[in-house]
Protein backbone atom coordinates (compact mmCIF):
# COMPACT_ATOMS: atom_id res chain seq x y z
CA UNK A 1 0.00 0.00 0.00
CA UNK A 2 1.37 3.41 -0.91
CA UNK A 3 1.79 6.16 1.65
CA UNK A 4 -0.96 8.15 -0.06
CA UNK A 5 -3.25 5.12 0.05
CA UNK A 6 -2.75 4.94 3.82
CA UNK A 7 -3.81 8.57 4.15
CA UNK A 8 -6.81 8.04 1.88
CA UNK A 9 -7.89 5.07 4.01
CA UNK A 10 -7.50 7.18 7.18
CA UNK A 11 -9.94 9.66 5.65
CA UNK A 12 -12.41 6.85 4.88
CA UNK A 13 -12.15 5.47 8.41
CA UNK A 14 -12.41 8.79 10.28
CA UNK A 15 -14.38 11.09 7.99
CA UNK A 16 -11.61 13.66 8.41
CA UNK A 17 -8.99 14.65 5.88
CA UNK A 18 -5.38 14.03 6.82
CA UNK A 19 -4.91 17.80 7.11
CA UNK A 20 -7.77 18.02 9.62
CA UNK A 21 -6.25 15.25 11.74
CA UNK A 22 -2.83 16.88 11.60
CA UNK A 23 -4.32 20.19 12.71
CA UNK A 24 -6.10 18.45 15.61
CA UNK A 25 -2.80 16.85 16.57
CA UNK A 26 -1.02 20.19 16.44
CA UNK A 27 -3.71 21.73 18.65
CA UNK A 28 -2.93 19.00 21.20
CA UNK A 29 0.78 19.80 20.98
CA UNK A 30 1.62 16.44 19.40
CA UNK A 31 3.90 18.06 16.83
CA UNK A 32 6.43 18.88 19.58
CA UNK A 33 9.76 17.12 19.18
CA UNK A 34 9.52 15.40 22.56
CA UNK A 35 6.12 13.78 21.91
CA UNK A 36 6.56 10.09 21.14
CA UNK A 37 4.72 8.42 18.29
CA UNK A 38 3.09 6.00 20.74
CA UNK A 39 1.24 8.91 22.40
CA UNK A 40 -0.14 10.01 19.03
CA UNK A 41 -1.05 6.44 18.06
CA UNK A 42 -2.87 5.99 21.39
CA UNK A 43 -4.89 9.17 20.72
CA UNK A 44 -5.78 8.09 17.19
CA UNK A 45 -6.77 4.62 18.40
CA UNK A 46 -8.91 5.95 21.27
CA UNK A 47 -10.66 8.70 19.32
CA UNK A 48 -10.79 7.26 15.78
CA UNK A 49 -10.10 3.52 16.14
CA UNK A 50 -7.09 3.72 13.83
CA UNK A 51 -4.62 0.86 13.81
CA UNK A 52 -0.90 1.41 14.13
CA UNK A 53 -0.08 1.55 10.40
CA UNK A 54 -2.70 4.14 9.61
CA UNK A 55 -1.87 6.11 12.74
CA UNK A 56 1.82 6.13 11.82
CA UNK A 57 1.00 7.75 8.48
CA UNK A 58 -0.52 10.66 10.43
CA UNK A 59 2.44 10.66 12.84
CA UNK A 60 4.82 11.05 9.90
CA UNK A 61 2.94 14.02 8.47
CA UNK A 62 2.49 15.60 11.89
CA UNK A 63 6.20 15.34 12.68
CA UNK A 64 7.76 15.76 9.21
CA UNK A 65 5.24 17.46 6.95
CA UNK A 66 3.80 16.10 3.69
CA UNK A 67 7.15 15.53 1.95
CA UNK A 68 8.22 11.89 1.61
CA UNK A 69 11.32 10.20 0.25
CA UNK A 70 11.70 9.75 -3.50
CA UNK A 71 12.49 6.07 -2.83
CA UNK A 72 9.13 4.71 -4.00
CA UNK A 73 7.97 7.53 -6.26
CA UNK A 74 7.17 6.31 -9.74
CA UNK A 75 8.20 2.71 -9.06
CA UNK A 76 6.13 -0.31 -10.02
CA UNK A 77 6.07 -1.78 -6.52
CA UNK A 78 3.14 -2.00 -4.14
CA UNK A 79 4.47 0.96 -2.16
CA UNK A 80 4.70 3.23 -5.19
CA UNK A 81 3.50 6.80 -4.80
CA UNK A 82 2.89 9.13 -7.75
CA UNK A 83 4.57 12.07 -6.00
CA UNK A 84 6.91 12.82 -3.13
CA UNK A 85 4.38 15.34 -1.83
CA UNK A 86 1.40 13.80 -0.04
CA UNK A 87 -2.10 15.17 -0.66
CA UNK A 88 -3.68 16.10 2.67
CA UNK A 89 -6.93 17.76 1.58
CA UNK A 90 -9.07 14.73 0.83
CA UNK A 91 -8.91 12.09 -1.85
CA UNK A 92 -11.91 13.54 -3.73
CA UNK A 93 -9.96 16.75 -4.38
CA UNK A 94 -6.63 15.13 -5.24
CA UNK A 95 -5.72 16.19 -8.80
CA UNK A 96 -3.73 12.96 -9.24
CA UNK A 97 -6.97 10.97 -8.85
CA UNK A 98 -8.71 12.84 -11.69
Amino acid sequence: MSFQAYLDKVEEKTGLTPRELVELGKAKGYDAADVKSSVICDWLKADYDLGRGHAMSIVHVLKNGPQISDKHVGTNGTHSDPSNLLWLDGKATNPLNA
